[in-house]
């Protein structure tokens, strides 16, 4: 099982959904970042269930642990490990399924790889992880920060309704005010009756994930195979229950003509190289530009719903599957921070990767 992503800065996230903990062990930190525990916090936070009525009511606090790594509130540039407990599984929700796939689950394919299964709540397949992921994505954030970077991720669609206008159009900051993280308050007011409706009537929906990246210089990236949308790509494609992922123009530049579509250069009053139009996102041969890189992640309908399903058991005999206990009716608004986290863990390696490269 590959639990480990990055080159420099290297992560191993370990746990299941209803064991003791989950955490992150993260090498390849530089020494001498300040620890800022609060910050980290706040991240989490951002991730952590039971925030609302429309996110599962599932109670962690989500505090982490520093086991080791830090010392009078540094990186010592060893391996830095952070725990979070596990406070309030529910293990018994999950006692009627020991022997049954729920539909679009990883039931059946971790079963068929590896002979066995935690079926609590998923176990290692469960979005619970994801929280080491946004501990780590937290500490890659400090170090970008000294970079100028900034990453903001916020919700444009839910099903059917799409906030209607571009990033440049909204203030940002706007998401984290309200319940669905989107930016658009009318639109997110939309949004949550939509969630809650869903919610009711025992259903899932899902969802689209916006991310924009600011402040990162012309040059990071390594081609050939690990250019840096592909590796963009690669891990929002690792988040549970993600279905697809673009960046710059994506599959809308399939419609336009390379004259509309290239992006002509100039010289800014500043002498800098700049682009008049960004279709390419920011990225170009694999490597940023200098200009805002921005993508976005499409998250399917969350598989457990409050409905009976049609299935079989590990026998192959047909079985009905009852939806029981705590479920996130859509991902997204809580997802946000896993995006945010999964780019800033991509963008400090590429930042490490591109001091390595040069003399």
């Amino acid at each position: 099982m590959s639990s480990t992503y990055g080159s420099l800065f290297r992560i191993s996230t370990f746990g299941e959904s209803h064991g003791p903990g989950i955490g992150v062990v993260i090498d390849g930190c530089p020494a001498g970042l300040p620890f800022d525990t609060e910050f980290i916090q706040h991240e989490l936070d951002r991730r952590k269930p039971g925030q609302s009525r429309i996110t599962t009511q599932r109670r962690e606090a989500d505090e982490f642990e520093v086991l080791s790594g830090v010392f009078e509130g540094k990186t010592q540039g060893t391996p830095l490990a952070l725990l979070i407990r596990n406070t309030d599984q529910r293990s018994k929700d999950y006692g009627h399924i020991a022997e049954q796939f729920r539909p679009s689950h990883a039931d059946y394919t971790y079963q068929t790889k590896y002979g066995s299964r935690d079926y609590r709540g998923g176990g290692r397949s469960s979005a619970r992880e994801t929280a080491a992921r946004v501990a780590a994505g937290a500490v890659a954030k400090l170090l970008l920060a000294q970079q100028g970077v900034q990453i903001k991720a916020y919700v444009s669609q839910v099903g059917k309704l799409k906030l209607q206008k571009s990033y440049q159009e909204l203030d940002l900051d706007l998401a984290e005010d309200n319940a669905v993280r989107c930016p658009d308050p009318e639109t997110a007011e939309q949004m949550f009756q939509y969630i809650d409706e869903t919610r009711k009537r025992g259903d899932s929906i899902g969802g689209i994930v916006d991310c924009v990246v600011m402040g990162v210089p012309a040059g990071w990236g390594e081609p050939v195979f690990d250019k840096l949308h592909a590796e963009l790509g690669k891990a929002m494609l690792s988040i549970n229950a993600v279905k697809g992922f673009e960046y710059g123009s994506g599959f809308a530049g399939a419609e336009r003509y390379g004259s509309e579509h290239n992006d002509e250069f100039y010289m800014d009053a500043n002498g800098n190289v700049r682009t008049r139009t960004n279709h390419s996102g920011g990225i170009q041969g694999g490597i940023s530009n200098g200009e805002d890189i921005y993508f976005r992640t499409a998250f399917k309908p969350v598989a457990t719903i409050m409905q009976d399903q049609d299935s079989v058991d590990v026998h192959g005999q047909p079985v009905t599957v009852s939806g029981k206990g705590r479920h996130d009716p859509c991902v997204v608004p809580r997802a946000v921070p896993i995006v945010e986290a999964m780019a800033a863990l991509v963008l400090v390696d590429m930042f490490l990767r591109n001091k390595a490269s040069q003399v």
